[in-house]
């Protein structure tokens, strides 16, 4: 224990966002120090890190999809869950490591956001993973809570608030009120339905097999789930379904929005439901506030229209939504002592 404390005074504390899709940490005074895709390139049947075990983040995004029978590009997040704990903890060490660019005395005080809906098993792996990864102590806080702060929302106050965390794997819907999560709900439709979506449609409508990082790409250069003032295009090279040749097609944003239209009614039916379930005095909040939009997946085009058609309610797309439950650990970080009790710890879970 002397030696964690020791090694501690040479360490910079640190908040992560531990996303399905990236990784995001930051530490206090700093912001967001690292932004990678939360993959690892691994030796398949093993969990050898690739690269001397460098083979995480943007280096192993390039390899979905592309490697060889003997490596396999693993992304160890499913729907904001860990799915392979190895994986997630080599990941989280190497993240670790690239932030304080070292390997060695490194044991940082570390807060990660993870979604409202996990159980306490789920919880107990993403406390074992930091600390094997080399925190010398982990505290949870809930995503909603993390972006409502981060958003600058006033969720410490007595006035409802609302989130929508939109990220890869989960949607995360909370009312917030006086520092807490009043209503809630973790969906388990997000980014990562949007790109399948798109993959099924085009296979469906063109007979044309894609991955996963063209159908990101799709969504990101075409996406929409509302009328746009002028309408896109995009060339989409794949496998042919019959033949099984290359083939390339034109995919426009209409037929994208068409595809999309599942997942994005199922998040706006979510939204209702957490709706109906806030007190009066909080929903009366909401009609004058509205709510916030934040997560990767909430910039697609037309999104905030849409839940504010389906709601009655504003619907505004926070400032950098990506990074927004980031900064809201960093400053959980910043004021730790005074935001502990909203914190949990592994001492909780025993």
């Amino acid at each position: 224990m002397l030696l964690d404390w020791f090694m501690g005074l040479f360490s910079t504390d640190m908040g992560i966002d531990l996303g399905t899709a990236n990784t995001l940490v930051t530490i206090s005074g700093s912001g967001i120090v690292l932004n990678e895709p939360s993959v690892v390139a691994v030796r398949r049947g093993t969990n050898q890190v690739l690269l001397g075990g460098n083979a995480v983040g943007a280096v192993a995004k390039e390899m979905l999809a592309k490697t060889p029978p003997g490596i396999q590009a693993i992304r160890p997040m499913k729907s904001g869950r860990i799915a392979d704990f190895d994986v997630t903890e080599a990941m989280l060490s190497y993240f670790i490591r690239k932030v304080h660019d070292r390997r060695w005395g490194v044991r940082p005080r570390v807060v990660v956001a993870v979604p409202s809906g996990i159980t306490a098993v789920e919880k107990r792996a993403v406390y074992n993973s930091a600390e094997r990864a080399g925190a010398r102590k982990v505290y949870l806080i809930s995503e909603p809570r993390a972006a409502g702060i981060g958003a600058g929302l006033p969720v410490d106050q007595p006035i409802g608030s609302m989130v929508v965390d939109i990220g890869g794997g989960t949607t995360e819907i909370a009312v917030l009120s006086l520092a807490e999560i009043v209503v809630s709900e973790s969906l388990r439709v997000a980014g990562d339905d949007f790109d399948e979506a798109i993959i099924d449609h085009v296979k469906r409508e063109h007979n044309l097999f894609i991955g996963e990082q063209t159908a990101e790409r799709i969504k990101i250069e075409i996406g929409s789930c509302a009328p746009l003032e002028e309408e896109l295009e995009m060339d989409v090279r794949g496998r042919d379904s019959v033949q099984g040749l290359p083939r390339e097609v034109v995919v426009t944003s209409e037929e994208i929005r068409e595809a999309l239209l599942k997942p994005v009614r199922e998040i706006c039916q979510a939204v209702r439901n957490v709706l109906e379930r806030t007190s009066p005095e909080l929903a009366g909040d909401l009609v004058e506030n509205g709510l916030v939009l934040c997560g990767g997946s909430s910039q697609l085009r037309g999104l905030d229209r849409v839940i504010s058609q389906e709601t009655g309610l504003p619907v505004r797309l926070a400032e950098e939504p990506l990074t927004c439950v980031a900064r809201g650990t960093a400053i959980f970080l910043e004021n730790l002592d005074r935001y502990a009790q909203f914190l949990e710890s592994e001492d909780d879970l025993s």
